[in-house]
């Protein structure tokens, strides 16, 4: 698939440009002429399987690793060249959190403000705010290993916070969490968009896409192969109504109505997932067949990225 267009020169309000960014690793191409922009007070949502390429991007848009061609500007900064003058106004939330055990919730957000140059009594000043933001002001005292999953994960994002970011790379930031916390996570995020934060983000749950990202990005093989927001990207790539078949006897089916019926039809392990604009008639199958068993739901996120991806398995690269 050809590249998309390079996106428009950078304006005062986009805050990270990245021009046909390109690295190899081994004689591989790991990213591969890769454009995109965020403007200020939005968030962006790099979507791709594992190994697309999302986190060699991020650690190339912060300086961590150097490109070998293509051009990122970070908050007004050229990067490599002045990483760590940009690095000094960005907040990030990586993966795995790497929060100091040896320290309490607040002197963690103390000793990481110092990477910043901020004194300590700067940061004293800002940790009441930060710790009702991501609320844990219970637990000012409390030593990392006396939180729970999404308490961490919840102090790592205060933490990314310390020195009042411009834009906030977001590496996966629900990752392991239950549902409840993944919750919360979102309010605190829609949080910072309201007060015009910006926010880059890579996750692997499409409906975390969905409700966050203003707009959005489908990398593969380190390539560009979608970008649009959530819902213009549903309308483009994918038929309005799917209906998810399964239980005995749904490939049968499948076989015999629904490659009939539908406009599109997919089979995964012992699911039919039925693609259609108008479903009626799909409906009227399924009814006449007592034993099969089906969801009726509108398109989504996931449906684009599957298909523009693929249902395979993964390995990470």
């Amino acid at each position: 698939m050809n590249a998309l267009p390079t996106p428009a020169a950078a304006t005062a309000d986009d805050v990270l440009v990245v021009d046909g960014l390109r690295k190899d690793y081994g004689g591989a191409t790991v990213v591969d002429g890769l454009s995109f922009s965020i403007r200020r007070g939005t968030c962006y949502a790099l979507l791709g399987p594992n190994g697309a390429g999302k986190t060699t991007t991020l650690r190339c848009c912060l300086g961590l690793t150097e490109p070998d061609g293509g051009g990122i500007t970070l908050v007004g900064e050229p990067v490599p060249r002045h990483a760590r003058r940009a690095r000094i106004r960005v907040g990030v939330v990586p993966q795995m959190d790497n929060l100091d055990p040896d320290f309490t919730v607040t002197e963690n957000l103390v000793v990481y403000g110092r990477y910043f140059g901020l004194a300590d009594a700067e940061v004293l000043a800002r940790v009441p705010g930060l710790l009702e933001f991501a609320n844990l002001a219970h637990k000012k005292d409390a030593r990392i290993g006396e939180l729970s999953g999404g308490m961490k994960r919840r102090l790592t994002l205060a933490r990314a916070l310390v020195n009042d970011p411009d834009l906030i790379f977001m590496d996966e930031p629900t990752t392991g969490l239950d549902p409840q916390a993944r919750h919360v996570i979102w309010e605190r995020l829609k949080q910072l968009l309201a007060r015009r934060k910006t926010i880059l983000l890579t996750t692997h749950f499409m409906d975390e896409a969905e409700r966050l990202a203003t707009q959005l990005a489908v990398i593969d093989h380190g390539r560009k192969i979608a970008e649009g927001s959530p819902r213009d990207l549903i309308r483009a790539h994918i038929e309005p109504q799917v209906i998810e078949v399964y239980g005995d006897g749904a490939l049968a089916w499948a076989e015999r109505d629904g490659r009939q019926l539908a406009d599109r039809l997919e089979v995964s392990g012992e699911t039919a997932f039925c693609y259609a604009a108008e479903p009626a008639r799909l409906l009227q199958s399924l009814e006449r067949t007592a034993a099969l068993r089906y969801l009726h739901r509108p398109a989504n996120l996931e449906d684009v990225f599957l298909k523009l991806t693929g249902r395979e398995m993964r390995d990470e690269a």
